[in-house]
Parts: C-alpha cells; structure tokens; sequence
C-alpha cells in the first residue's frame, strides 16, 4: 500500500517486483493515479506464495473502508514511515 502522506490518499496495488514498482511510483515513472496524486510512500506490503492469492488479498482490501486500510497499516507502521528504504537493503 502506498500513500501521499502519513494519513494521506491510498493505493493499493500488486505486483512481481515489489523494489521495481515502488521506485516507479516514486519516480513518477507510473502514469496515472499515484502520478496524479503525488503518491510515493511504502507505508504497508505483505508478501504472497502465488499470484491467485496476491489479487485476491488485492481485491479485498480495496473493497475495505479507509477506516480498516488505516488500521491495516498503522497495526504494523504506527509512524507511517517509508518503508522503500528498508526493502531495498
């Protein structure tokens, strides 16, 4: 999950290449949404075994509410701090 700012505008996402795709969003390489809305910050990831299971977590929360988002990435980034930092060691 990605967001503008701590408490900011969410994304949600999947993708194969967790490094790649976040660097693309932080670059602005990513036409779109996150383009759009200045979204860059890594603030919450889970990893999956298969593909199936990543879209299907994918769907779900993006059909939570904001609220439950929220509570997903505070329960495990408090601080909401980038976490790209952490996964590119």
């Amino acid at each position: 999950m990605l967001a503008s700012k701590p408490g900011g505008t969410l994304y949600v996402g999947v993708t194969n290449n967790l490094l790649r795709r976040v660097y693309e969003h932080r670059e602005s390489l990513a036409d779109g949404f996150t383009k759009r809305y200045g979204i860059k910050m890594l603030v919450y990831f889970e990893a999956h075994d298969g593909i199936t299971n990543a879209l299907q977590r994918e769907k779900n929360i993006k059909h939570w509410s904001r609220e439950w988002k929220i509570d997903l990435i505070v329960a495990g980034n408090p601080d909401w701090k980038d976490l790209y930092d952490e996964i590119v060691r």
